[in-house]
Parts: structure tokens; sequence; C-alpha cells
């Protein structure tokens, strides 16, 4: 009797999550194959539906400013660490700075720098030789803008997680490789590098998990017509006049499945790395 309620129960919840699910994620996709006339005409009306609309520039910042804000973190430790040790503190505390400001006023200050008429609107136009060049009626450039934004504000992260790896690096084994005549690329590349590996698969992790959530760049910079997120797609679907409750629920559940889906190959590594221990 319990067995039977429960199965119930999980069926029931089953059809709840599925029923969205299909009106947000495969009922568009058939509608727009069905009234398409060729592959492009689908690529074009795919890109436009809101889900997939919201997945694609979800994917392109995720895949995007997670490896750039890993490999700019790294640089900027290292050219940190080779700093006088003098010059360490100011240059620690510069680089940490965009991580201290406020996501939302750091967004806005950037927001009112690339408008018209601040200073790399008006670079822009000047190197565009068009007066008229605006980042905000752009969707190209909205994107390279919002991508900037997340590199400039998460950077500082990688940054303090490699600098203090660095202070772990055995210092005989880089002394070591300079005797044998190592220039500093290969210290960094054969040394430096693998001792740094695992910091850079939990920054990935964090990173990833990050990203995938991207949303206040988006309001910050009044940004919905050019680039939407999955969070701001749950975000516009409970608010409004109309609150769409069943499309944010899907959208948060695939959001999740997403999420999960992207960290599984770096878990299964570090699982693996760990049971070879």
């Amino acid at each position: 009797m319990l067995l039977g309620s429960c199965e119930k129960r999980v069926h029931w919840v089953a059809l709840q999550v599925l029923t969205p699910t299909w009106t947000v994620v495969i009922w568009p996709l058939s509608a727009a194959w069905s009234s398409t006339s060729g592959i492009s005409d689908f690529a074009s009306k795919l890109v436009n539906l809101p889900f997939y609309k919201a997945m694609s520039f979800t994917l392109a910042y995720t895949f995007i400013v997670t490896p750039l804000v890993i490999i700019v973190g790294f640089i900027i430790a290292v050219a940190v660490n080779g700093a006088i040790k003098k010059l360490r503190g100011p240059l620690i505390f510069f680089s940490l700075l965009p991580m201290m400001v406020t996501p939302l006023v750091g967004s806005l200050i950037i927001f009112w720098m690339v408008d018209a008429r601040g200073v790399v609107g008006a670079f822009l136009q000047y190197l565009a030789d068009d007066p008229n060049l605006s980042v905000k009626a752009s969707t190209p450039l909205t994107w390279v803008m919002l991508m900037f934004y997340g590199i400039w504000h998460s950077a500082p992260f990688a940054f303090i997680v490699y600098y203090a790896g660095l202070q772990t690096v055995n210092s005989d084994t880089l002394e070591s490789a300079m005797i044998d005549g190592a220039s500093r690329w290969e210290q960094i590349r054969y040394v430096i590098i693998p001792h740094l590996l695992p910091l850079t698969t939990f920054v990935a992790l964090m990173q990833l998990m990050d990203n995938f959530r991207v949303f206040e760049p988006i309001v910050s910079f009044s940004a919905s017509a050019h680039a939407t997120s999955l969070s701001w797609a749950i975000y516009n679907d409970l608010g409004g006049e109309t609150r769409q409750l069943s499309s944010a629920a899907a959208t948060s559940v695939l959001t999740i499945l997403g999420i999960a889906i992207l960290l599984m190959p770096v878990l299964v590594r570090t699982w693996r790395d760990f049971s070879r221990k």
C-alpha cells in the first residue's frame, strides 16, 4: 500500500517536471521545424526561441569566460609573484580591486564607459570612424562587453588562488631547473603549471558553476534585448504581470542539469586522480 502511494507520488512529480519542460524545450522546437523552409531558416528561428536564445548565450559565456579567467588570473599571479617585494602589496591590492567592488557598481562603471559619451565608446567610434557606433545597439559588441566584464570581475579570484599556490612551489626544484638551463617559460611549463594543476581544477569548477548562472551583468547593462541567460529567463518568467511559473520551474531544472553535465568531466577526473593516490 505504502509502496503504491510512493510510486504515484513519483509519477506525479515526474509529470509536473516533464510537462513544462516539454512546453519550454520540445514544443517550440517542433513548431519551428514544421514551419521552416530549410536548415538556415530553422537555425535562424532556433536562436530566436526564448529558451534556445538564453541557452546559446549562457554556453558561449561559460566556455569563453571560464578559460580566459583561468589564463588571465594565472598570468597576473606569475607577474605579481615575480615582482620585487616592495611592489607586491600594491599590486595585490589593485589586482583584487575588481572582486572587491560590488558587481552592480562595477558593471555600471563599465556600462557608462562604453556609452557613446564615455571614454571607451568614444574611442571605439574613433577607431571605426563611425560617429553612430553604439556598443549597446550591437548584439556582438554587447556579448563582448558582457564577457569582458565577466573576465574583469572574476580574474581576481583565479589570481589569488594561483598566487597562494605559487608560494608552495618547491624552490629547490626551481633552482635545479635553472641550473639545468631551463628558461623562464620552461620553468613555468614543466614545474609551476603541473604543481598548480589541482588548483586549476578547483578554479574551473567554481567558474563553471558561477558563469553558467550569469545574471547580474545582463540586468546591470540592460542588455536583455541582445543577450539573455537561463537565470535571466527564470527571473523574467517569475516577474511581470503574467507569471509563468511552469516555464520558470522547467528552466530551473534544466539549469541544474546543465551545471551537473558541465561539472561531470571535471569531477570524474578529480575522482580518478584521488583514486590513483
